[in-house]
């Protein structure tokens, strides 16, 4: 088994997306329907908490293969960028855009190791 790639640096990143795609969803939901914007922030934080690929998190709760950890940071990905275009000024989504793909590049390396993990 290879070892976990260290992704410190893509950690900052990926929390970073993570915090946009907490705000920017419910702030984009909001005007259409608090109950759905309360929804996103629950689906966006608990989903990752809940389920988890083990040796990727001290803690799993309930333990998936690496591909679902994956889809996961995908997940906040596009929320964060798709729910910035919506809620904020176009400077702003920008700025998140590029994070995300940033976010995207660095992950790389734990994509590959938790795809190696079943």
């Amino acid at each position: 088994m290879t070892p976990r790639p260290d992704d410190r640096t893509a950690s900052v990143f990926r929390f970073a997306t993570e915090l946009v795609a907490w705000v920017a969803t419910p702030w984009a939901l909001a005007p259409h329907s608090v109950p759905l914007a309360v929804l996103s922030v629950i689906v966006l934080i608990g989903l990752p908490t809940l389920f988890s690929t083990p040796g990727d998190k001290r803690n799993v709760i309930v333990a998936v293969p690496g591909f679902v950890t994956i889809l996961l940071v995908l997940l906040q990905v596009v929320a964060a960028v798709a729910a910035a275009w919506v809620a904020w000024h176009a400077f702003a989504a920008a700025l998140v855009s590029v994070l995300a793909v940033v976010t995207v590049v660095l992950e790389l390396p734990r994509w590959r190791w938790l795809l190696s993990h079943r």
